[in-house]
């Protein structure tokens, strides 16, 4: 029997008459998501590999620096899936240099990791906002900054309709709910995220996404925010105590399979199909987001002692050099700001991370150059060179 998802209701947008989506609330009913047989193995492989994760996040000399690389990678990520074509390392040197070729979609990246931080940060006070639409709002808000979607009510919901796909309603691949029905659909979101329910938080966490890109609440951005709420959800229901996973690189990898999935929820009422894909993305991320760990670590222990027993070492090369993970692309001004020493003396740390074979001149110019940590580059940006690289 098809699973019912949801109810059309007719609306009249422009000159045209239009079937809109209102999804039914969640959790999945009659009949209801059960996880057994293949899906309840798919969803232990998936949590054995968070928890691989974790244990990979705990183990960094550093909790902030694999945060810093593995959220600017989902940042970037999630982007590219909605066609913006910078890159981890255009993103990275826009950070050490304040400039880019590509300023609109580098700011689009940062503005991510800025509605990321603002989410976190506001669950985490006492005195925040809880994980709800105000939330939701303001990390849209964020999120639209000084973009190309900023003239589209950036963390306002949205007060007209929208569609998905085509050049109009009427030849669009799926209409979301009308805009009066927006509201209450959230509110029945929002409730169902702090109720009790029996499903795994992981597979709730993968509900969410969906129900959240169903109702297209904004004009512009939705996929982005549906996603950074489910990095939200993974945290606040203690799956992960950082957001270590970056989902969104197994979504872009199946990027059509993950759209297709999306409509046959809407359509067939296919939240197995959903849950089962969602869980094999979990994994198959969290795989990768370990053997990156890893390789970072691997590579940091060989390269640290190659810069600490280097005939020409100093102290400041060294602790520039612990300071690479959080900062791998560094100009002479980032390191004397780092370092609060003066320019000479991190001049002299560039220096030997250059002889030592860890940091690379990247412009060839004599004057305002960059430096790379590539070898440290080559593995975090795995996958992130953007549609046209």
């Amino acid at each position: 029997m098809k699973r019912v998802t949801g109810i059309f209701r007719t609306t009249s947008v422009g000159n045209e008459r239009v079937q809109a989506f209102i999804p039914h609330p969640l959790p999945p009913k009659n009949p209801p998501l059960v996880l057994e047989g293949d899906l309840a193995r798919l969803h232990n492989e998936a949590l054995a590999a968070v928890g691989r994760l974790a244990v990979a996040g705990a183990m960094a000399p550093s909790p902030d620096w694999i945060l810093y690389g593995f959220v600017r990678k989902e940042a970037v990520l999630s982007s590219q899936i909605e066609g913006t074509q910078a890159t981890l390392m255009d993103v990275l040197t826009y950070e050490a240099t304040h400039k880019a070729e590509r300023p609109a979609e580098v700011e689009e990246v940062c503005n991510y990791v800025d509605a990321l931080n603002f989410a976190r940060g506001e669950i985490a006070k006492p005195k925040g906002l809880p994980l709800c639409t105000r939330l939701l709002c303001g990390a849209h808000k964020r999120l639209m900054r000084g973009t190309r979607g900023e003239g589209k009510q950036p963390g306002v919901v949205r007060k007209s309709q929208n569609w998905i796909g085509g050049s109009r309603p009427g030849n669009a691949r799926f209409v979301p709910p009308p805009a009066d029905a927006v509201p209450e659909a959230l509110a029945q979101l929002e409730r169902w995220v702090h109720e009790d329910d029996p499903l795994p938080p992981l597979v709730r966490a993968g509900l969410a996404h969906v129900q959240f890109e169903t109702i297209h609440p904004f004009l512009d951005g939705n996929g982005r925010i549906g996603r950074l709420l489910t990095t939200l959800l993974i945290e606040y229901w203690g799956i992960l105590e950082a957001p270590l996973l970056y989902l969104s690189l197994a979504f872009k990898r199946h990027q059509a399979e993950y759209y297709k999935r999306l409509l046959e929820v809407r359509s067939k009422g296919d939240w197995e199909g959903w849950t089962e894909f969602f869980l094999r993305c979990v994994r198959e991320s969290a795989e990768d987001g370990v053997s990156a760990a890893k390789r970072l670590f691997e590579l940091l222990g060989r390269d640290r002692r190659a810069v600490v027993h280097h005939k020409s070492a100093t102290l400041p090369a060294v602790r520039l050099f612990d300071l690479l993970p959080e900062h791998p692309v560094i100009t002479l001004s980032l390191a004397k700001n780092l370092l609060e020493t003066t320019k000479p003396t991190a001049g002299k740390a560039i220096e030997v991370l250059c002889k030592a074979g860890v940091l690379r001149e990247t412009t060839g110019k004599l004057r305002d150059r960059i430096y790379a940590y590539d070898a440290y580059l080559k593995v975090l940006a795995e996958e992130t060179a953007g549609p046209d690289g």
